[in-house]
């Protein structure tokens, strides 16, 4: 079975980009010039993924507008001839792609904005992505894990190996590696301190999961921030299933922080065709001390 679908949780508040989250989605910040949210859903789309399912919250209708049509605009770019960027304004949703929206109705943690799209899902293995992480590779982080999933046909977790003092961030894998890539998942908990974790490779913000796991993430009482977590479903779906650990290829960016949101913005600015060059002597030229 193919990974057709894919659920974005976007309906957290981002207070830890304001003021510049009161009143626009921390999902629609620019990296360079292109919204934190585009970046997740064109890598789904690089997978082979056409249904994407937004969970939603209050103001976050700029969302639902950027993945909308833009008749205005559009028009003023056909009148004045800019035909290439009518073409990259179409870009933002292909033709063969399908955008639908449901609310999130209360803050109950990642597991339950998960559990929000399980209707959307329709008994299928979706993918999860949270835009907060911008994940780059010369193969794309999800398309690397539909592969895997070919031959696995299980849940899998993109997982990295994260510092002794960060498990605390994280939900924390363990198990026994099948290759240098994959791991057989016999546990999983959601930030543990660094003197219980039980090791350092810890969960990245992108999944494929089976829709078994609804189930699970119904049963678990709220966990680590009184939230309904994500990671507790899947702990509970090792009890009956195989959950696989993908070490992936590539780089991410924890743009849920000013820190990597920075970092996202210098070195893909640096990558970018059209001020790449001149930001890197921009760079050179900066006096720094």
């Amino acid at each position: 079975m193919s990974i057709t679908k894919a659920i974005f949780p976007v309906a957290g508040l981002g207070t830890r980009f304001l003021p510049a989250t009161k009143a626009q989605p921390k999902e629609m910040l620019p990296v360079v010039d292109k919204p934190l949210i585009q970046y997740a859903v064109e890598e789904a789309y690089d997978a082979g993924i056409r249904e994407m399912i937004f969970v939603t919250g209050r103001h976050k209708r700029a969302i639902e507008d950027h993945f909308d049509t833009a008749f205005e605009l559009e028009h003023e770019l056909a009148q004045a001839g800019k035909n290439e960027l009518l073409e990259l304004v179409h870009s933002i949703k292909p033709s063969d792609m399908e955008c639908v929206f449901v609310r999130q109705p209360k803050s109950l943690g990642l597991g339950h904005a998960v559990l929000c799209g399980e209707r959307l899902v329709r008994g299928e293995p979706f993918a999860v992505l949270l835009a907060d992480d911008l994940m780059v590779g010369e193969t794309s982080v999800l398309k690397q894990m539909v592969q895997q999933f070919e031959d696995l046909q299980g849940s899998i977790l993109a997982v990295q190996e994260v510092p002794a003092e960060h498990t605390k961030r994280y939900g924390i894998v363990a198990g026994q590696m099948q290759s240098d890539r994959v791991m057989d998942v016999s546990q999983i908990v959601e930030k543990p301190a660094p003197e219980v974790a039980p090791s350092r490779l810890g969960v990245a913000g992108r999944y494929i999961l089976t829709p078994a796991v609804f189930e699970q993430i119904r049963q678990q009482p709220r966990g680590v921030g009184n939230e309904i977590q994500l990671t507790d479903g899947i702990a509970g779906l090792l009890r009956s299933e195989k959950v696989y650990a993908y070490r992936y290829e590539g780089k991410r960016y924890d743009c849920g922080s000013k820190e990597g949101f920075l970092e996202a913005n210098v070195e893909l600015a640096l990558q970018h065709p059209q001020v790449g060059a001149w930001f890197k002597q921009y760079l050179l030229g900066l006096r720094l001390d």
